[in-house]
């Protein structure tokens, strides 16, 4: 018998845990910084109603109709002798593989809040805050010791059961992450001269649109918001699996994307306002969460304390994804080997520290290691194969297995899709999610493999 989640918002919540992580409170604010702010919030946007809502409304369809993880659900739904289940494999694989560097990111934030928290950044000059930074990364018996504590308490949770761990500790965290935004957001919104940062962010500017180039804005856009919500390797399929048919899944999926949005636009209104008050460059890309923002909080009143909440927030956001992307790995093995939660946590559990290991030494003991040339890290090759390669060629599958007679076919994807009261799919769409969207996540994954080739160039 399949595990069922306790309730709508426990649902909710898990599935936007996956999808708010590192992109939303990390990446989101710099891309917004480096494109021109407001205008680029807007054609975000824009592009999640469009493509990130349909995809996701098609994984959750693809996992409730099947009640099995993505290493079995194509056998459920394919016709017979087709080779959609490959696919499922690949998503199985790309779970791994992000988690093999995500675990790292996590141990950052983790080791982030305890240095905050124990004053190391108090009375440091700017040298010094990114000495710490670049000590971090160089210290193996650091990276490891927190890579192994994201790895321990992921899978110790989801040992508790879906309801009586997973749901139960990813909802009392999700709620404290909201909670914690609005008090930092509304912090920022009084710091003197913060009112600077809020127009830059939230009033669109044609003038700054046009120093970066509004078709770079718009493909740094498309592509943000594609990325946004963690589709393409079965994560949001398995959630599908656990809920019941009350609900319509268009209307779940715009609900995910809200709160989704809601964490990202407002990591923007803790940052903007605070950079803008003390003249810090927005556009500093990642070295703003780890060096920028960490100057800023010694210059504050109580920036200690504002420092270890933010980086609470942070530890939560990291952690949500890991617990979630956990119970997918979880739940994969369960269907594959037939085998108990429990022995499933364990045996994954040791294994991720070992396949995390690599990303984790990567920044010292095997610097030496540089996939893409000079200064590049074994973390950045197992992010290009996750986010240029894995993430939208699986979206295009679970788009084309949705809508093409050779796959499950759009009356079978309607049909589950919008079972239940809520928003539904209309048939008008049916020209949209069949020839136009195929298209747009087949340009983000062009667009995005070429733009990565020429960096390297």
């Amino acid at each position: 018998m399949r595990e069922k989640l306790g309730s709508r918002l426990g649902f909710i919540l898990l599935s936007a845990g996956c999808a708010i992580g590192i992109g939303n409170v990390w990446k989101f604010p710099y891309m917004a910084g480096q494109n021109g702010g407001g205008l680029f919030v807007l054609i975000y946007l824009f592009f999640l109603i469009i493509m990130g809502v349909p995809v996701m409304a098609m994984e959750f369809s693809m996992g409730r109709a099947s009640q099995k993880s993505p290493a079995r659900m194509y056998q459920e739904l394919e016709p017979k002798g087709s080779k959609w289940h490959i696919h499922g494999l690949a998503a199985v694989i790309g779970n791994y593989l992000l988690m093999m560097f995500y675990t790292t990111v996590c141990g950052w934030m983790l080791y982030y809040f305890y240095a905050t928290a124990k004053g190391d950044f108090v009375g440091r000059n700017s040298d010094g805050v990114a000495d710490i930074f670049n000590n971090m990364l160089g210290d193996a018996k650091i990276m490891i010791f927190f890579m192994g504590i994201a790895v321990a308490v992921g899978f110790i949770v989801c040992s508790f059961g879906l309801q009586g761990g997973l749901e139960k500790i990813t909802k009392a965290m999700m709620i404290a992450l909201i909670l914690i935004m609005v008090v930092l957001a509304v912090n920022s919104f009084f710091m003197d001269g913060g009112e600077e940062g809020l127009e830059f962010y939230l009033l669109p500017s044609v003038d700054k649109v046009k120093e970066v180039g509004l078709g770079n804005v718009i493909v740094a856009a498309m592509n943000q918001a594609f990325f946004t919500l963690s589709l393409g390797m079965g994560a949001m399929a398995i959630f599908g699996s656990y809920i019941d048919k009350k609900r319509a899944l268009m209307g779940e999926a715009v609900n995910v994307a809200l709160l989704d949005t809601f964490v990202a636009l407002s990591s923007g209104l803790i940052i903007f306002p605070a950079c803008f008050a003390y003249d810090v460059e927005v556009n500093s890309g990642p070295s703003l969460i780890f060096i920028t923002l960490p100057n800023i909080f010694n210059n504050i009143p109580m920036g200690r304390f504002w420092g270890s909440l933010f980086f609470v927030f942070m530890s939560f956001a990291a952690l949500s994804t890991v617990l979630t992307v956990f119970e997918g790995i979880i739940s994969c093995t369960m269907d594959m080997f037939g085998c108990t939660r429990k022995k499933a946590c364990l045996v994954n559990g040791v294994l991720m520290f070992v396949l995390s290991l690599p990303c984790a030494l990567g920044f010292n003991v095997l610097s030496g290691v540089t996939p893409f040339g000079e200064g590049s890290t074994i973390m950045d090759l197992e992010d290009f194969i996750v986010s240029n390669l894995l993430l939208p060629i699986g979206s295009l599958v679970f788009i084309l297995f949705c809508v093409s007679k050779k796959g499950w076919g759009w009356d079978n994807f309607t049909a589950e899709a919008n079972e239940g009261k809520g928003i539904k799919i209309q048939k008008f769409m049916r020209g949209y999610m069949t020839y136009v969207l195929p298209v747009i996540v087949a340009v983000v994954f062009v667009i995005g493999l070429y733009n990565f080739i020429a960096d390297k160039i």
